[in-house]
């Protein structure tokens, strides 16, 4: 897979995509990662990629021209399956979503900043907007890191127990199981004997009787929406 991400501050995507399972996923071929500098791309001499909006409203606008230019450069180069803006009002990013893009195999990620970007953009180039939750950030970069790193551990040999992603939360629209680690006791708080019998048929289903009764407890819209989908 090839992710390449459009950014006018690529220095801020260094850090997530330099370690753990980014990295070594990296490494080992299994995914490319480019961040393009969207002012690299700016035919103003002096490397502009905002503007002040149409109409009087306060807040600067990333401009149609460099976006534009990054955006065929790289489609000169591949087909890409999507083209995806990080945006407030884009479709929220779901475990769904992730499995979904997981299987493309190139994916351009658009970040937008300031008060967003020239809507001609989205309009005739954009294939999918996405938002990782209903607030405003500083920019997109947060959010194509968060995408990107929930892409990246779903791909085969990016984790090296490729089961455990299975076992995720919302991975079956359902929030995981407690989870319990070495030692069985400590401060007087005990690790459930189920987890120490070694009957894995009966773990599998005390796991499955926790799901459920966490999601009811904690995300209960999660089994409407399941209810609903059947």
């Amino acid at each position: 897979m090839r992710i390449d991400i459009l950014s006018v501050v690529p220095q801020l995507l260094e850090s997530p995509f330099n370690h753990s399972i980014i990295k070594r996923a990296r490494a080992k071929n299994i995914v490319e990662i480019y961040v393009h500098d969207i002012r690299e791309f700016s035919a103003s001499r002096h490397k502009q990629v905002d503007d002040y909006q149409y109409g009087g409203n306060s807040g600067m606008v990333l401009m149609i021209q460099p976006i534009y230019d990054a955006i065929l450069h790289l489609k000169s180069q591949r087909e890409y399956d999507s083209i995806i803006y990080t945006s407030p009002d884009g479709e929220l990013l779901t475990q769904k979503k992730s499995n979904y893009l997981s299987v493309q195999t190139n994916i351009i990620i658009l970040c937008g900043h300031y008060k967003g970007i020239d809507h001609r953009i989205r309009e005739h180039l954009i294939t999918e907007e996405i938002s990782i939750g209903d607030y405003v950030l500083s920019g997109g970069e947060l959010a194509a890191a968060v995408i990107t790193d929930s892409i990246v551990r779903l791909l085969p040999g990016a984790i090296s127990d490729e089961t455990s992603a299975l076992s995720d939360s919302f991975q079956d629209d359902l929030l995981a199981a407690p989870v319990y680690t070495r030692p069985a006791e400590f401060n007087g708080w005990s690790v459930p004997e189920i987890l120490l019998s070694g009957n894995f048929k009966k773990i599998e289903q005390w796991q499955m009787e926790q799901s459920l009764i966490r999601t009811a407890k904690l995300r209960p819209n999660l089994l409407s929406d399941k209810s609903a989908d059947e």
